[in-house]
């Protein structure tokens, strides 16, 4: 894989290393570009990440993640929310938390309504679009904090895995007094892969679920109240995951 970076007209330029390498990152004004989101929507946003709920369904017993959860379909580039439903995926891409009918409190409904994240929503829409040809996508939105206030906190405690869907997003809101948090992105069938650390509030990294495979390093202390905080947007085709009803 090359790194990641971009050069020329951001949409496309996206879209190729999406293509070629299974992934790519955007700077903030490269995300907002893109999207035609506000430029500094990241950090306008942040208020709604001090006020998550502490996960209730992590199996390693750890308390270092707070989030939320909501579901939108986006036709055409165009979101719209949908009722509040639980988050599922099989063991097969979850083996730590896969089976599990885990219900999140939902997203406030200010940060649900708010512009410039349904212009996120909306401009990924589009270019994932693009790229598989498909014009409606069954998205969830996941708001995380990862915190060290037990010392350590994991932001992907299943470790480097795929989620299940077609293509993932994670945009980093925030992080303030840590170390570590570094991404790490691997071939999914090959030997090649990179690693990286967002810094700056907005940048993304994006993500062909088939392809590749991802995680993201523990975090630990370097200050006092230290947290990671991102926006995690899955896409699939088709319909959102759900277990078989038998």
């Amino acid at each position: 894989m090359d790194p990641l970076s971009l050069t020329g007209h951001v949409p496309s330029a996206a879209r190729d290393r999406l293509i070629t390498q299974g992934c790519c990152s955007l700077r903030a004004c490269e995300l907002t570009e893109l999207t035609d989101a506000a430029p500094h929507t990241a950090t306008r946003l942040q208020r709604f990440w001090d006020d998550l709920p502490t996960d209730q369904w992590l199996r390693d017993g750890g308390a270092y993640r707070r989030r939320r959860h909501g579901s939108f379909v986006v036709e055409a580039g165009v979101p719209r929310p949908v009722p509040h439903r639980m988050h599922w995926q099989p063991t097969t891409y979850n083996a730590l938390h896969g089976g599990l009918e885990r219900w999140f409190d939902p997203l406030d409904p200010a940060l649900s309504a708010d512009a410039g994240f349904l212009a996120w929503l909306g401009g990924l829409g589009r270019l994932f679009g693009e790229i598989r040809g498909v014009d409606a996508w069954f998205v969830e939105v996941h708001p995380f904090r990862i915190d060290t206030t037990g010392g350590v906190g994991r932001p992907t405690p299943e470790g480097a895995h795929r989620d299940g869907v077609d293509f993932v997003a994670v945009i980093l809101m925030n992080r303030a007094n840590i170390r570590g948090g570094e991404s790490r992105v691997f071939e999914a069938d090959g030997p090649r892969g990179l690693r990286f650390t967002l810094t700056e509030p907005g940048s993304a990294l994006l993500l062909d679920d088939a392809r590749v495979i991802h995680e993201t390093t523990p975090i630990q202390p370097d200050g006092p109240a230290g947290h990671r905080d991102t926006l995690v947007l899955t896409f699939r085709a088709g319909g959102f995951q759900e277990p078989q009803r038998t």
